[in-house]
């Protein structure tokens, strides 16, 4: 079929089914600015340590009336969206914790759930932020690998721009790009259709968005349709991906009603990845939801023990995020970060293109599984450092060796950025006893002696390792690389890779749970004039100056 016809076709049968689920299944979530705010703390926080514990007290918090300046009659609603809390990474002493080890992160949800709240200016709930995610949205300019590795280091020392007895570090991993043409895919749409899933940015949202992807597919690749509400239901079962029109009117056929069985649709719409099993393909779920379960399995650790099961089976998992006012990011999180996936939040149909269209490689085509990353600080040289977001992320240091543990997975030409605030030292502190052999102690193994001396280490900051294992493989590979003192750059050196890093890190650190607070016009200082592309942080910045940089009475709660 021709790509024009395909495209009119998506549009028409789109804009019949908004139509029709628009006049028959009535508003919901429809006045987001009129909000009252009441969201219970979820049950499991994580501390610096890394480790889960249950929550001690339930937070509230209410929207002010600034939120209702769209409508002074404004319709009240309850709003029921859930997100964990993370307490800040604090610093750790190199002599204490010479290890930092936390898992890859490739997700972008909470930046554009964030927008969404800015955009309609309610209250921003500061769990919602996260900040990797804010700086993995981003796009920067790192070196690619070379040869067979499928993941390659970029590094940059320069100064912290929040703590003036600080140096940042950024880390930046760039993942191979491949030529995803000749890889055929086995895809399984996930769609929640329960009542909540009515309002016009949820399921007709949805729809749209599957629509586009389903353009970009074709004949050896095999599409099937899972929906769930109070059952779940096969709408399609391995059609090919040329029979668009197919795929298109199923998707304009669905409708929302019922409750929300998410439990049975997971383990349907795995049968079905399995039964159609593309060996050397592309197996992936595709769930779309607001995350609103609510019957069988629907706390946030018996949906992780259930997706548990199922990410050993050679199928991966995107969480698309949709919807407000009920959403559960805290169960979607848990679901991508825990079954071989991704998750992002779709707010628009532009959105929609970006995640799905734009950069179909790097959601739909995994190249390294299990990536994480350890960085080992040189005593000499740091005394103190702070790893800048990834509190949920964070694993023990025993973690990294062991191909057990499950870590993040990162698509064909993606790419993950992590930031390290780094206070030095100029005397050698001591190290404590660790199980594996440290490259800066005193019983030097790693590297060998003979092809490094300590003058040469004296020189180091510090080695950032990274392991990752082929998508198709069981056993991780070693990549590592170390950082010079003398790569240190000035502020006015700083690159435009680190400049984007930082007012992302900056506008998240003053939503979220920081004590660091800033004024656009510092993060704007570093976003603006730049080739990469800060558009979307730039007018993020300008909606929070002018309506609720001086309300922060309303704004944050």
């Amino acid at each position: 079929m021709k790509e024009n016809t395909k495209k009119i076709t998506a549009m028409v049968l789109s804009l019949i089914m908004a139509t029709g689920m628009m006049t028959g299944c009535g508003g919901g979530n429809k006045n987001a600015s009129g909000m009252k705010k009441s969201e219970k703390s979820n049950d499991f926080i994580m501390d610096n340590g890394g480790t889960v514990r249950p929550d001690e007290e339930t937070k509230t918090s209410e929207n002010n009336d600034f939120e209702n300046h769209y409508s002074e009659n404004a319709e009240i609603e309850i709003n029921t969206e859930e997100y964990n809390y993370y307490a800040e990474n604090s610093f750790l002493s190199v002599a204490e914790h010479p290890l930092s080890t936390f898992s890859t992160d490739v997700d972008t949800a909470s930046f554009t759930n964030v927008r969404r709240m800015l955009e309609n200016r309610q209250a921003i709930d500061p769990n919602a932020v996260r900040a990797e995610e804010f700086i993995n949205y981003f796009n920067y300019e790192y070196n690619y690998p070379d040869g067979d590795d499928k993941i390659a280091i970029n590094t940059e020392l320069s100064d912290c721009p929040w703590n003036s007895d600080a140096k940042l570090m950024q880390i930046g991993l760039q993942a191979k790009d491949i030529d995803v043409q000749d890889i055929d895919s086995n895809i399984v749409f996930l769609i929640d259709v329960s009542g909540s899933m009515a309002d016009e940015n949820k399921l007709p949202l949805v729809t749209q968005a599957f629509a586009m992807l389903a353009e970009n597919l074709g004949e050896n690749d095999r599409i099937s349709i899972v929906t769930y509400a109070g059952r779940d239901t096969i709408e399609l079962e391995g059609e090919s991906g040329a029979n668009y029109e197919t795929i298109a009117s199923t998707l304009a056929g669905l409708s929302a009603g019922g409750s929300t069985a998410g439990a049975a649709g997971i383990n349907t719409a795995y049968e079905l990845a399995e039964k159609y099993f593309i060996k050397g393909g592309n197996n992936r779920v595709i769930l779309a939801t607001d995350g609103d379960l609510n019957v069988g399995l629907s706390s946030e650790e018996e949906l992780k023990a259930l997706i548990e099961e199922k990410r050993d089976k050679g199928v991966f998992l995107s969480v698309l995020g949709f919807g407000m006012g009920n959403y559960k990011d805290n169960k979607l999180e848990a679901l991508a970060d825990n079954g071989n996936g991704n998750y992002a939040y779709i707010d628009s149909v532009e959105e929609a293109e970006r995640v799905l269209v734009t950069e179909m490689s790097g959601t739909m085509f995994t190249v390294a599984k299990d990536a994480k990353i350890q960085v080992e600080f040189n005593p000499a040289n740091v005394a103190y450092y702070r790893l800048v977001g990834y509190e949920n992320r964070l694993l023990e240091d025993q973690d990294f060796e062991d191909d057990t543990k499950d870590a993040g997975d990162v698509g064909a030409a993606q790419q993950v950025t992590a930031l390290y605030e780094i206070i030095m030292t100029d005397a050698k502190a001591e190290s404590d006893d660790s199980k594996r052999t440290l490259k800066y102690q005193d019983d030097v193994e790693y590297p060998a002696p003979e092809k490094i001396n300590e003058t040469d280490l004296d020189k180091e900051l510090l080695t950032v390792s990274v392991r990752y294992k082929e998508k198709d493989e069981d056993e991780s590979k070693l990549i590592d690389k170390a950082v010079k003192l003398a790569s240190y750059v000035s502020k006015e050196e700083m690159s435009e890779n680190m400049k984007l890093a930082c007012a992302a890190a900056m506008f998240a650190k003053t939503l979220g749970n920081s004590e660091d607070k800033f004024t656009m016009a510092e993060i704007r200082d570093y976003a603006k004039g730049l080739h990469l592309d800060a558009e979307e942080l730039l007018k993020m910045i300008a909606i929070y100056e002018e309506d609720y940089e001086n309300n922060t009475s309303n704004s944050q709660q």
